[in-house]
């Protein structure tokens, strides 16, 4: 015969051969652990404490795009009123809030200026 007959492998290393055949899936596991849920997590996280950290004359990014200040945060409720220009005020869910402005300071400022010029 030209073709040998095929074995099958022995049955002796049973229990190494499934960790092998294990392996890859635990590691994509680990990477997609530390590449993607980890950091989620972590801007959920930073989220809700920026949400939580909203006070009065902030100046906050809507999920919709709108640029607002806010005027009064009502405790107790997840809403946030916020005015959108002179006189409108509207009532927002406080999760819709998607980004808080930080006023730079004025030192700040200034050095920004200088180093342009």
């Amino acid at each position: 015969m030209l073709i040998s007959p095929a074995y099958a492998q022995d049955g002796v290393g049973g229990g190494a051969a499934l960790i092998m055949q294990l392996l890859p899936l635990i590691l994509i596991f680990v990477v997609f652990y530390f590449l993607l849920i980890r950091p989620q997590q972590k801007r959920q996280r930073e989220h809700r404490e920026m949400l939580k950290a909203l006070k009065r004359g902030d100046k906050v990014l809507t999920s919709g795009g709108i640029i607002a200040q806010v005027t009064r945060v009502k405790e107790g409720v997840d809403e946030v009123e916020v005015e959108i220009a002179p006189n409108v005020r509207v009532n927002v869910v406080r999760q819709t809030i998607s980004d808080v402005f930080k006023p730079t300071a004025a030192n700040d400022a200034k050095a920004s200026e200088t180093s342009k010029g």
